[in-house]
């Protein structure tokens, strides 16, 4: 991985993969499937040393074992200043305290302190609200956020999983009161999952917001372990390996991505994360890894370029079905009953290429 685009709108550069750590540690909600600092090295390593810079956390995996794994590895690896470190916020930290979750000042402060304690560092490169609790007015989170890079305690910050005018609000009131701006929008997003399409990419697009995709293998889904008649295996395997429910619409969704990755030579997995990296908004996706192995073939899905028609029948196999509204905002309607017979755009093409350093050319 050589080639850095920023991140919203802000100067940070980023990979076009981030390495997620969710499975660092073996411990709470995400034991099942955790690894020991001794297995997570080599998958962090493997990250490094091949150009990916941003690495991402959150004070509830592994029950706050992740951050402590990744503190020690950065230290080893005396490479902190190379990363772009984020972490997150909002899920409990003792059921017992009302205000030990969420996204009020009080939890935001107190979660923040602790997660540095735990990555060893005194600052966290990007900070983001990890799930919208319903309840907490967006100003008082935008005002917080503003307020901790004054205090140096992060650089920039972001949210994750809200709705999108929750996020729309916050950037609007984050700019009317010259407030840190969100950089940094997370949210799932692969071929079987395309829902953010219709508001959040767009949104995203024209408030500054950089998406970043989580689970773009749809849990392992579309990651070639599952075909027809056949037994599961992997994470999202029953105990009787039978596996998840697949609808019909997904295994359509499997067959074509087969199909195409067959056609290309590559795994699967690589085409998936490649079709979700290069849609419209998608500033980088998560990927996380058992092994150093796994996380290499991951990896080298930047390595190829999807072809027209690879990426019109993934398009169509896996294509969302337009909610009724949105219907309206479709190039079909707009010229049917908008501007019939004419050919309207934003601006022309080219004006506002692509800018990337030559060297990486």
């Amino acid at each position: 991985m050589n080639h850095y685009y920023l991140l919203g709108r802000s100067g940070l550069r980023v990979s076009r993969l981030t390495l997620g750590t969710m499975n660092f540690g073996v411990d709470g909600f995400h034991a099942a499937y955790g690894k020991t600092e001794e297995e997570a090295e080599p998958i962090f390593r493997e990250y490094v040393e091949n150009g990916g810079n941003v690495i991402d956390t959150a004070d509830f995996y592994t029950a706050g074992e992740s951050e402590r794994i990744l503190g020690r590895l950065i230290a080893k690896a005396g490479n902190r200043e190379r990363l772009v470190l984020t972490g997150k916020f909002t899920n409990t930290i003792d059921p017992s305290d009302p205000n030990a979750s969420g996204n009020g000042r009080k939890h935001i402060v107190r979660a923040l302190d602790a997660s540095l304690r735990r990555l060893g560092t005194d600052y966290i490169d990007l900070y983001l609200l990890h799930t919208w609790d319903r309840i907490t007015p967006v100003e008082e989170v935008v005002q917080t956020f503003d307020d901790l890079v004054r205090a140096g305690k992060i650089r920039y910050a972001g949210l994750s999983d809200t709705p999108a005018w929750y996020a729309a609000r916050a950037q609007t009131y984050a700019e009317a009161h010259a407030l840190t701006p969100m950089v940094n929008l997370q949210l799932p997003y692969a071929l079987n999952n395309r829902g953010i399409e219709p508001e959040f990419a767009p949104m995203a697009q024209a408030l500054g917001l950089g998406i970043t995709a989580w689970s773009p293998l749809a849990g392992g889904l579309l990651s070639g372990k599952y075909r027809r008649g056949e037994s599961a295996k992997g994470r999202l395997a029953t105990a009787d390996g039978t596996g998840p429910q697949i609808s019909d619409s997904e295994w359509r969704i499997i067959e074509a991505l087969d199909s195409v990755a067959t056609d290309l030579g590559r795994p699967m997995a690589q085409v998936a994360i490649n079709w979700t990296v290069t849609q419209p908004g998608i500033a980088s996706a998560i990927v996380g890894a058992s092994s150093a192995e796994q996380l290499r073939s991951n990896m080298a899905a930047l390595d190829f370029d999807l072809p027209e028609e690879a990426r019109r029948k993934l398009d169509e196999a896996s294509a969302p079905q337009t909610p009724p509204l949105y219907t309206m905002f479709t190039p079909e309607y707009q010229s049917w009953i908008v501007s019939p017979g004419l050919s309207i755009g934003d601006k022309p093409a080219g004006y506002a290429p692509s800018v990337l350093n030559a060297a990486a050319k």
